[in-house]
């Protein structure tokens, strides 16, 4: 892929800010003519810059909540076989080959635990395949993000971290008094 210039960064973080906003609206936000946002934006397209949209679609509002990492350890010279069948399985919504311990990590989705079983042993039932590490994901704790990359591409500084809303955790003293809610008289 050919190196991004300034101005294709900054457009493609006004994207991920709101990939709603249209031609027009980005001209304006980024003070460029709507024809040089055209112009750009199918050059981003051609040069690869955009990933499919079904990388956008929620595999939990498809009724799979539960995501796991499954670690494959198998048998080197089945890989390819191994990587056709696993494919064949519409709960593996990832696959990356690695290097250390295993040679397969995969994002697995499920129904639930009881679903997530039936997956593993349909992974350990192909020929190869020689053990499987499972985790189980408890929380996405930093979303897949490209912003912090393109704010440093553009010479930007970096948004500080939003510290966390949620009061769990912390001592009932530091939230300060409780309110009584007020009956009838």
């Amino acid at each position: 892929m050919q190196p991004l210039d300034a101005t294709d960064l900054r457009l493609l973080l006004a994207l991920a800010e709101d990939s709603t906003r249209s031609a027009v609206a980005l001209a304006a936000v980024l003070g460029l003519s709507r024809n040089t946002v055209q112009s750009r934006l199918a050059g981003l397209e051609r040069k690869g810059a955009f990933l499919p949209f079904e990388r956008r679609i929620s595999t939990a509002a498809l009724g799979y909540p539960l995501m796991a990492f499954v670690h494959v350890h198998v048998h080197q010279p089945s890989l390819a076989r191994i990587t056709e069948e696993l494919a064949a399985l519409p709960e593996v919504a990832e696959a990356h080959g690695l290097t250390g311990d295993a040679d397969i990590l995969l994002r697995v989705v499920a129904a639930d635990a009881e679903d997530l079983f039936r997956i593993n042993k349909q992974i350990l039932a192909i020929g190869g395949v020689q053990r499987c590490d499972t985790n189980l994901a408890m929380g996405e704790l930093i979303p897949l993000r490209a912003a912090p990359l393109l704010r440093r591409g553009a010479g930007l500084p970096p948004v500080p971290p939003v510290p966390p809303s949620s009061d769990r955790g912390r001592d009932r003293r530091e939230q300060g008094p409780a309110t009584a809610k007020a009956g009838p008289a």
